[in-house]
């Protein structure tokens, strides 16, 4: 058979990531490189106990086609737990967040249309975006987020901007409150929507991040978040928060993606939830997570140390952002750091536009703390060999120049 693909899918690209993944299941890899959260974070005792309760009360219900809404006493549970007056018409529940940029993708985008992202940005979500054929304009950002500025300057014609303000994925930037202040006010001017994705939010370590920006104009903005970095990713559950006046056609495209999310799922998640479990059990990711981010800044401080490497220290989430030296590639540099059993993510496909080869992705919260210093010390022998090969081509090119 001759099967034609559509144009859409002619754009559709494997995850960069998931392929290193699979690299990461030789025996003795330690993987710095996937956004898993840790499987000892998991309340597998509470959801024993939630699946038996939830089978027991009202199993049928459980097990039967349900409303594309969403279960509705975890709809109100999403609202009433985030910082701003939400009515629970306006959530809807999703297969994972990443369905909700699926579904934003089918509903605000057609071939062309211009959509800002960070830079860098959530690779996931250019995938998500990438069938619908936009054109992905990288708008410049710092330390503190996106440039207001520079989004207020490329705003004209963007359907919307798609930002993650806490401890971003995958730098682990958080945007400050002085910068929100300033994005919302250039939005609001150039009447730029603005979709909020916030999976890690609740993962701070010392003090929590500032109001998201969906609060500051909730008519808008849609906000996505998700129970995977707080309960568990296989359950695939996320919520979107969306104005009214958008909400019947991403519920329309939510009817036509899967009919609903898995309805035992959701109604296990509202079984977990009551009597305050979240209140408990997220500050005890918040101390894993913090030691093991403490324990990799410790790591490559020695072990990296003379090699002109920089990185940043996050205030939460599960990432860290590295440069490395001029000239280095982490492309390049990746093999030679598998050979030494550990990998990274390359920082080259988070960019929308022109990347820093320069640059890498490194997650914290898998590995343990002994992990984290055995791949970190492996990491920065790769480099010191890298930079060496660096040095001596330039070397070569010198001598080679020279009369």
């Amino acid at each position: 058979m001759n099967w034609k693909l559509a144009a859409r899918a002619e754009k559709m690209n494997p995850s960069v990531i998931r392929e290193i993944l699979k690299v990461t299941e030789r025996p003795g890899i330690i993987s710095l490189a996937g956004g898993l959260p840790s499987p000892k974070t998991f309340p597998v005792k509470a959801f024993a106990e939630a699946c038996a309760a939830v089978l027991h009360n009202d199993g049928e219900a459980a097990l039967q086609y349900a409303a594309s809404e969403g279960h509705a006493p975890l709809r109100e549970a999403v609202a009433k737990m985030l910082p701003w007056k939400v009515d629970p018409d306006q959530v809807l529940i999703t297969t994972g967040s990443q369905q909700g940029l699926d579904l934003i993708a089918k509903v605000l985008l057609d071939p062309g249309s211009r959509v800002l992202v960070e830079t860098p940005t959530y690779l996931g979500a250019l995938q998500a975006f990438s069938p619908m054929e936009p054109q992905a304009v990288s708008v410049a950002s710092d330390a503190e987020g996106v440039i207001s500025e520079d989004l207020a300057a490329k705003a004209e014609g963007a359907r919307f901007a798609y930002l993650l303000p806490n401890f971003q994925n995958p730098t682990g930037r958080t945007m400050t409150e002085a910068r929100r202040v300033a994005v919302i006010a250039a939005a609001k001017k150039a009447g730029l929507p603005i979709v909020e994705d916030n999976p890690y939010g609740e993962l701070w370590f010392d003090e929590a991040p500032p109001l998201p920006l969906t609060a500051r104009n909730p008519e808008g903005c849609i906000y996505l978040g998700s129970f995977s970095k707080v309960l568990a990713p296989g359950l695939r559950l996320g919520f979107m928060v969306a104005p009214k006046s958008i909400y019947p056609k991403l519920l329309q495209a939510k009817q036509a993606a899967d009919l609903h999310s898995p309805i035992f799922n959701q109604r296990m998640v509202c079984e977990v939830m009551k009597d305050g479990f979240l209140e408990r059990h997220v500050p005890t990711i918040r101390a894993r997570y913090k030691g093991q981010r403490d324990a990799m800044v410790a790591a490559l401080r020695r072990e990296m140390k003379g090699l002109d490497v920089e990185f940043n220290v996050p205030a939460g989430g599960m990432f860290l952002w590295l440069r490395m030296p001029e000239g280095m590639d982490t492309v390049a540099l990746l093999p030679k750091a598998v050979d030494r059993g550990v990998a990274f993510v390359p920082g080259l496909p988070f960019y929308a536009g022109e990347g820093d080869a320069r640059t890498m992705r490194l997650s914290f919260v898998t590995a343990s703390e002994e992990e984290i210093d055995k791949a970190i010390a492996a990491l920065a022998g790769a480099v010191r060999e890298q930079l060496a090969h660096v040095v001596a081509a330039k070397t070569e090119q010198l001598l080679a120049a020279t009369p």
